[in-house]
């Protein structure tokens, strides 16, 4: 698989990057190595292998839900750097 200059631009805009011409033409490059890598993945003989979606057979590995005390508001936010008495307060980073 080819991948273009263009194309690794392209990405970059999209991820908000900027990139020298020397770092698109390695990318490039890198990019193009690895793409070719995962094509012949492609071929190989996948008939009668079973899908997985973990290496290792896992069960419910969480513990069963118990109801508990909850930690009380004031020691909560005892350590929060800015809090109103109700809640944490963060600052706001949409503009």
């Amino acid at each position: 698989m080819k991948i273009t200059q263009q194309e690794v631009e392209q990405v970059a805009k999209l991820a908000r990057l900027e990139l020298q011409p020397q770092e698109v033409e390695r990318i490039t490059t890198q990019l193009d190595a690895i793409l070719g890598y995962v094509a012949k993945l492609d071929e190989l003989d996948t008939e009668g292998v079973a899908v997985t979606t973990h290496s290792q057979n896992v069960a419910n590995a969480f513990r069963e839900d118990e109801v508990r005390e909850s930690l009380p508001r004031d020691k909560a936010l005892a350590n929060a750097p800015r809090e109103n008495g109700e809640s944490f307060v963060v600052p706001r980073i949409i503009t």
